[in-house]
């Protein structure tokens, strides 16, 4: 046990530790009240007077609910080193949210934009108080959740944070490597001599890439061997980065390097969200300083798309769900184009039903006059030109699923695990969207049949009316005061007239023929629709699915926990013996020659 005069906490409960101090969670000695105790090791000391009391000054000058609070600094008793006293954060970092196997490929949309917002709102206050961090990564961004079971993102360890206007530079190096500035890296990694001076864009890099990590799971600049064993290739990438790219990857020893100008296509986020951020993030990851956004634009730009609302539309011909984000300032014109780009329908051939009703939307208004829409309540597009229309684009997940190692090596089969189970988390994403999709397509069609039947009723009832008025008008006294009406006067006489509507009866019976048969077809359609409606309900897919990965979590789960206590175990088949589980661990799965699928 270890205490300052108000604070107690025991060693094993390390948060995290660092070159020159440990974290620990704490509690309160009189309320009980559980924090956050950052404590300096005798390395911390070694580090000039004003670099030491650095950290303090930055933390009692910075007042934000996006950034981690300092309620004190205190000394502990004995070797009286310095211990910051911070605002516990339960749920840990946005590294391990993205740990976990559920976030292999990236967080879901509406927990990134929260990211999205408490990092800038962070940030923002960081400048506007003129303080440079130095060491943004996700490790270094705590989350809790809110009382209403929302995600908090606070911005942490401000151990290399100093104060910098935005037009002046620092030349000392800190930072992590993966998320580090290429000039920074140059110098801090490669240790080549240079002269360079940085400003306070290299922040704006360290956010590019947590925020490509975040969107996709995985770094956006990996070299072969990856970017702890390949450093030349690394500073390679990140220099040589084309314009407009936003990541680079060299996928064999020596290999060439690939560019991408886009978010993979396992990432979860929509394609209206990834048309905004792609942009961004080319712009900030900029090597030259001198090409890179300034923070003001970053600010101008993210804030623009928080301040977006989503239109939530699904295409019927291509059974995909869209979100459109415009600003409710935007016309509705704005909205279609917006559609246009994303569904390739031209907005003259647009047509929507909300809720089972045509949804008719004059360009010229405000957006404001959409209806309210949610992923389960979107606004049905359906065309009226005949173009190919582009389903949903996705990854197979089996093509993630990792190779087995030949031999027992609990590192590895922990890396198997892993990759096995964010996999199978992918498979049921991808399962789930197709299901919804199924749903949203079975239901739209119901509803546009409904509409057609409504169309066929009402030309059935103007069709009838035309025919009982022709009917009673050929052969009675209203057929000679209909001649003798001047329009009439051309044709040659009332033999010609009769002929003449007995061919427009005729035609209007054919035509009631044809509306009557469309219509019994629609009938006989809709109650198809409705049959295959009830069998998605009864769909158990995703519930087999999560069975499945309930068990995957649980062998997961163990090789995690034996991981992190290697000493407890031998190597090699000892250790499946003793965690007591040969027969339901992948590996015993092939070592006994089973079918892992048949799972």
């Amino acid at each position: 046990m270890q205490s300052t005069v108000n604070y107690l906490w025991h060693t094993d409960d390390l948060l995290g530790q660092g070159a020159t101090a440990s974290v620990y969670k704490a509690r309160n000695k009189k309320s009980g009240e559980l924090v956050a105790v950052k404590v300096f090791n005798t390395a911390s000391y070694l580090r000039p007077r004003e670099v030491q009391v650095r950290e303090f000054e930055v933390l009692r000058k910075l007042n934000h609910q996006n950034i981690v609070k300092l309620f004190a600094v205190e000394e502990t008793g004995g070797s009286r080193q310095k211990v910051l006293v911070m605002e516990y954060c339960s749920s840990g970092s946005l590294l391990s949210v993205l740990e976990s196997p559920e976030n292999a490929f990236g967080l879901p949309e509406e927990e990134f934009l929260v990211v999205l917002r408490c990092v800038v709102a962070g940030m923002n206050h960081l400048r506007e108080n003129g303080i440079v961090h130095r060491d943004i990564k996700p490790g270094n961004i705590m989350r809790l959740m809110g009382e209403e079971g929302q995600s908090i993102y606070k911005l942490t360890d401000f151990g290399a944070a100093r104060e910098l206007d935005d037009d002046e530079k620092f030349v000392s190096v800190y930072g992590t490597e993966e998320y580090l500035h290429p000039d920074m890296y140059e110098r801090a990694v490669l240790r080549k001599p240079q002269q360079k001076a940085f400003g306070v864009t290299v922040d704006l890099w360290s956010i590019g890439v947590t925020l490509y990590h975040a969107a996709t799971g995985s770094l956006p600049f990996i070299p072969f061997g990856g970017p702890r064993r390949n450093k030349e290739i690394m500073y390679r990438i990140t220099t040589e980065k084309p314009a407009g790219a936003i990541a680079g990857t060299q996928r064999r020893e020596n290999g060439p390097l690939e560019w991408s100008y886009t978010l993979p296509i396992t990432c979860q986020l929509s394609m209206g969200l990834q048309s905004q951020l792609v942009p961004i993030l080319a712009n900030i990851l900029e090597a030259e300083q001198a090409k890179c956004w300034g923070f003001d634009q970053f600010f101008a730009e993210t804030s623009d798309i928080l301040q977006r609302v989503v239109v939530h539309v699904f295409s019927l011909s291509q059974a995909v769900q869209h979100h459109v984000y415009i600003h409710a300032h935007n016309t509705i014109a704005i909205f279609l184009e917006a559609v246009y780009q994303q569904t390739n329908v031209a907005p003259q051939h647009q047509e929507y039903l909300f809720e089972g009703h045509l949804c008719v939307l004059e360009p010229s208004l405000s957006a404001q006059h959409i209806t309210h829409t949610t992923a389960s309540s979107p606004l049905t597009l359906f065309s009226m030109a005949s173009e190919t229309p582009k389903g949903l684009a996705f990854r197979d997940p089996a093509l993630d699923i990792p190779k087995f190692v030949p031999k027992v090596d609990l590192q590895a089969d922990y890396n198997s695990a892993k990759g096995m189970l964010g996999a199978g988390y992918q498979a049921r994403q991808l399962a789930q969207a197709l299901l919804e999709g199924q749903e949203l397509m079975l239901r739209g069609l119901h509803w546009l049949v409904e509409v057609l039947q409504t169309t066929c009723r009402r030309t059935l009832e103007v069709t009838r009316t035309a025919l009982l008025f022709l009917s009673s008008s050929l052969g009675t006294e209203r057929f000679a005061s209909t001649a003798g009406r001047p329009e009439i006067q051309e044709l040659s006489g009332p033999a010609e007239l009769r002929s003449k509507l007995r061919t427009l009866a005729e035609v209007l019976s054919r035509c009631s023929q044809s509306v009557t048969e469309t219509h019994m077809s629609l009938r006989n359609l809709s109650s198809e629709l409705v049959k295959n409606r009830d069998q998605v309900h009864e769909d158990r897919s995703i519930q087999k699915i999560q069975c499945c990965l309930d068990k995957m979590y649980l062998i997961y789960k163990q090789f995690k926990k034996s991981r992190m206590r290697p000493e407890t175990l031998g190597g090699g088949q000892p250790v499946l013996q003793a965690l007591g589980w040969e027969a339901t661990c992948p590996r015993a799965w092939l070592q006994r020659g089973a079918d892992p699928q048949a799972g």
